[in-house]
């Protein structure tokens, strides 16, 4: 493999983890490989308390990290019913509870199909969407009201996996810039109650599958196993 050149490495980001931290990590690990510095960029940001697929560009490749930001994106979802909290999810307690006891599967399943298609979806406030240049979280860590305009997206599938009140598990296919933090927020509202994730996890970017991605903990063991030429810029 030759990094400056540019290659694509797909890796399984664990829980707690940034998608910055994830990136600083790799570009050490390859600095301290390849013995001189290298340019390493993600092709999507995926939020600390998710898990799954993020791409790590290397070299020369991260003139595709636009590119690879376009490709449908696949999660697993797992939504909390009755309840919100202020980022719509467990970032923050619960800041409201609501009935749940008309929820039912056949309301589920009516339910969603609004969601699937082009819709307009308002990001979360607790989000790296910017406002007049600043971004919208550290606004709303400050107390101060954030007002987001709502933003067109393409959501192809939503199939519910599981459902055990309060517990509702969703398969969602969508495109760039799918906030399911906010889808969570919908659905709950469409269901006449309250939502919020409490577990999230990128199962697909493009053909990229987490099954075939790498463990943070194996780059350093990965590295030492593979053939590594090194043609700088």
């Amino acid at each position: 493999m030759d990094f400056s050149a540019g290659e694509i490495i797909a890796i399984d980001k664990p829980y707690r983890w940034t998608s910055f931290g994830v990136v600083a990590r790799v570009r050490n690990l390859l600095t301290e490989k390849l013995q001189h510095k290298i340019k390493v960029g993600h092709a999507g940001t995926l939020d600390p308390l998710a898990t799954g697929v993020i791409l790590l560009c290397t070299g020369r490749a991260t003139k595709r990290i636009e590119e690879l930001q376009a490709h449908t994106k696949e999660y697993v979802a797992t939504l909390k019913l009755g309840a919100t909290t202020a980022s719509f999810d467990m970032e923050h307690p619960e800041d409201a509870v609501y009935p749940t006891d008309h929820i039912t599967r056949s309301l589920i399943d009516e339910t969603l199909p609004q969601f699937v298609g082009t819709i307009q979806q308002v990001p979360p406030v607790y989000s790296a969407c910017k406002v007049e240049g600043e971004h919208a979280y550290r606004l709303a860590r400050q107390g101060l009201e954030v007002a987001l305009k709502p933003k067109t997206l393409q959501i192809d599938e939503i199939e519910v996996l599981s459902f055990d009140m309060p517990q509702l598990v969703l398969r969602i296919v969508c495109s760039k810039g799918t906030y399911i933090r906010a889808l969570a927020r919908d659905i709950g509202q469409a269901l006449r109650s309250g939502a919020y994730l409490t577990g999230l996890r990128r199962t697909r970017i493009g053909d990229y599958r987490v099954e075939d991605c790498l463990q943070l903990d194996q780059l350093p063991a990965w590295l030492d196993s593979i053939e590594i030429s090194d043609t700088q810029n």
